[in-house]
């Protein structure tokens, strides 16, 4: 066995995580994920700046704080934080002084290479574990990365530690989940779990832990988090992870793809959750590559509309606006939710109506747009007054995926004594090489158990949400100890005219289904919910991170008898 933590689950995670974890409690490996694709936007922005950057700060800092500390425990640290510029993280890292033996990976870096996208600012291929692996075995007291899949960093580590193959699917697959699940840090711990209340008041009053992988040589894991930590590990909070930014049935990644549907969870012990059963095939024969573009412009005003008569004001106020602004820009007006009457402060009885425009020439979104606005100041609704000054336009990012054949980019291990290693190709492709993973709708419509109650369908179910470039994920699950003929309701209900009603929002969108029962739930992924990603959205959420406790607030039938 090998036990594996995280200590950041995003750039920008609680920087004191690192030398807690280390002194929380034994670990083998230490592992943080630091990148993500708007990260790698913002890591974009600074290499454009200052080409020597382009890695995560905050991990540089966190290392020159508890590089020590690891090595006095013998734990290895492997993190992806090395973003644009794996290199002069390493470098940068031995400049610290200390004894470490340093490797890093590289050869995601594909900018100036895809054709198809020739003006990229970003374009990285999502690499696997294999080089991470390699890079233990020879040594390396810590290991960073550009930009490979969330969970390499925590299969590098359990293929060296139990010698997997490349053909060691199953146990690869394993793996995968095991580091799916801790990669983003306190989610799995009790972190945006929409079954919060559940948890004990001391929990939620300390600080939450980081999660901690027990991975056996089968592949087979336990997720649990160190003592006299806050937060907890439970069946739900694992599901709820395990459901965050899925596509589909099928898991795919650069060195197996895991099939989702054969996860198998049990409760094992207090903070103890047992991953078992996961079966593996071949990779796909190509790598996903995510680009991010430079956009254009974008600025937004937000007028404060309060008390009586909101749609007339708000009617009133696009009116005059619509005959004042320039042609050109891409113009989007929010929705707003009619306040409470009689509202006891001013703060309750008033909305926000957002206008944010985007366009590819700054001046057409700066005063070309803030102007006419303030200039209504005086001349339009009553209570007129906006939430800020006009702000200045700031540039925005387009996100799209992108594939390319493996021998685009090379998986290339960079060794502490100078030598390099070039990570051999994968022994077998899955066919044919999938670029979407498939899925397959719910049955038609639920069964119908007695008589029905229009009540909040968080009544009965969790959720949890997120993005993947513009689309948004969202996998409701019937928590434990709510009865199995509610799993049967959600598995049978939910299809894609439920979902269209359940979020108006979607009703024009692909949306596609997978029933994940041994989750006790179903994933859905909504097609473009989020337009260009989240660097380009001007949605209200435009990380789809609300999206879940959205649907859990909406009023939906359910058989009485399942409440």
């Amino acid at each position: 066995m090998i036990t594996i933590g995280n200590c950041s689950g995003f750039y920008g995670d609680r920087f004191s995580a690192m030398r807690d974890m280390l002194e929380g409690g034994r670990l083998d490996v230490l592992t943080g994920d630091y990148l993500a694709e708007l990260t790698m936007l913002i890591l974009g922005k600074d290499a454009l700046k200052d080409p020597t950057t382009g890695y995560a700060k905050t991990f540089l800092r966190q290392v020159a704080d508890s590089l020590d500390l690891a090595l006095q425990r013998d734990v290895k640290i492997v993190a992806n934080a090395g973003g644009l510029n794996p290199a002069g993280l390493a470098q940068a890292i031995e400049a610290l002084g200390t004894r470490a033996k340093v490797a890093y990976v590289d050869g995601d870096d594909l900018r100036g290479r895809l054709d198809s996208h020739p003006d990229a600012l970003t374009a990285n291929a999502y690499l696997g574990a294999f080089g991470i692996a390699h890079a233990l075995d020879s040594g390396a007291d810590i290991v960073v990365t550009g930009r490979v899949t969330d969970a390499s960093v925590v299969v590098g580590p359990a293929i060296a530690h139990h010698g997997w193959k490349r053909d060691s699917y199953d146990e690869l697959a394993g793996a995968v989940v095991a580091g799916h699940v801790i990669e983003c840090g306190t989610q799995a711990t009790g972190g945006n779990f929409s079954g919060f209340l559940t948890m004990s008041p001391q929990a939620r009053a300390r600080p939450l832990g980081f999660p901690v992988a027990e991975i056996a040589v089968d592949g087979s894991s336990i997720i649990t988090k160190q003592d006299e930590t806050g937060g907890t590990v439970t069946v739900d909070t694992v599901t709820a992870q395990l459901l965050y930014e899925i596509q589909g049935p099928l898991y795919l990644g650069p060195d197996v793809t895991t099939d989702l549907t054969s996860i198998r969870l049990q409760e094992v012990g207090i903070d103890r959750v047992a991953i078992t059963g996961v079966t593996g095939t071949p990779p796909p024969a190509t790598l996903k590559v995510a680009v991010n573009s430079l956009g254009g412009y974008r600025n937004s005003v937000e007028f404060v509309l309060t008390g009586p008569d909101i749609d007339a004001k708000a009617t009133w106020l696009r009116d005059q606006l619509d005959a004042e602004l320039p042609i050109g820009p891409d113009y989007t007006w929010s929705t707003y939710r009619i306040p409470a009457p009689d509202s006891p402060t001013e703060e309750g009885a008033a909305c926000i109506l957002r206008l944010s425009a985007r366009a590819a020439d700054a001046d057409a979104v700066g005063r070309a747009l803030t102007a006419p606005a303030i200039e209504l100041a005086l001349a339009t609704y009553p209570g007129f007054h906006v939430t800020a000054p006009p702000g200045r336009p700031s540039p925005f990012g387009i996100y799209k995926p992108a594939y390319v054949r493996r021998d685009r980019a090379p998986e290339t291990v960079h060794l502490p004594d100078g030598s390099t290693y070039e990570v051999p190709a994968p022994l077998a492709y899955a066919e044919p090489s999938p670029q979407r993973p498939q899925t397959f709708a719910s049955p038609a419509f639920g069964v119908a158990v007695g008589s029905l109650r229009s009540v909040p369908l968080g009544d009965l179910v969790y959720a949890r949400s997120g993005d993947k470039g513009g689309d948004a994920n969202l996998g409701l699950w019937v928590p434990q100890g709510k009865p199995d003929a509610a799993v049967e309701w959600l598995l049978r209900t939910v299809n894609q005219g439920w979902v269209r009603k359940l979020l108006p929002e979607a009703e024009e969108l692909t949306i596609d289904i997978t029933p994940l029962p041994h989750l006790r739930g179903v994933n859905i992924v909504i097609h473009d919910l989020l337009g260009e990603g989240v660097a380009a959205s001007t949605r209200f959420d435009p990380q789809a991170k609300g999206l879940g406790e959205w649907a859990r607030s909406r009023f939906v039938d359910i058989p009485g008898e399942l409440l």
